[in-house]
């Protein structure tokens, strides 16, 4: 990709992780979120996301249809959904979120089921900006989120 190799890992319920920092990290994150899994290479599982990943990269597509397997808390997922529902193109803030999502004050909460979304793009993590319109944390790295932002027309 633009932004370097990305690692992808599905389960029979759908795509559970993307590294955007190396094969190493998918393996840590996987272990984190599912100790016991037994792993296999098999690309032709991600097939339909490599070209859908392919297809947003080349500006031919702006959201995602694939089935996703979410490993985390009931309140990680409820983020997750939400940040979903920021469109193509457009940003929103830790408070935002938490607004939406009826909890105004889990702030710093929203915060961190950001930081530990496993599906980074597909579930866009990287429209969530501060409050002061500043780019924050990205788990892949500021470049690569000014990168997308970019892509999407935002910067």
């Amino acid at each position: 990709s633009p932004i370097g190799t990305l690692y992808l890992a599905s389960s029979d319920q759908g795509l559970v992780c993307i590294s955007l920092s190396g094969k190493e990290n998918l393996m840590k994150d996987l272990e984190r979120l599912v100790p016991d899994m037994e792993l296999e290479e098999d690309a032709g599982k991600n097939k339909r996301v490599i070209k859908q990943l392919k297809g947003y990269f080349s500006g031919a597509r702006e959201d995602f249809d694939l089935s996703l397997h979410l490993i985390g808390t009931e309140f990680q997922k409820l983020v997750w959904r939400q940040l979903c529902q920021v469109p193509f193109g457009q940003t929103a803030s830790y408070k935002e979120i938490a607004e939406k999502i009826g909890k105004p004050q889990a702030m710093r909460a929203v915060g961190q089921a950001n930081h530990r979304n496993p599906i980074p793009i597909i579930i866009p993590c990287h429209r969530i900006i501060g409050a002061n319109g500043h780019l924050v944390g990205f788990g892949g790295g500021l470049d690569k989120k000014r990168f997308l932002l970019s892509h999407e027309g935002v910067l």
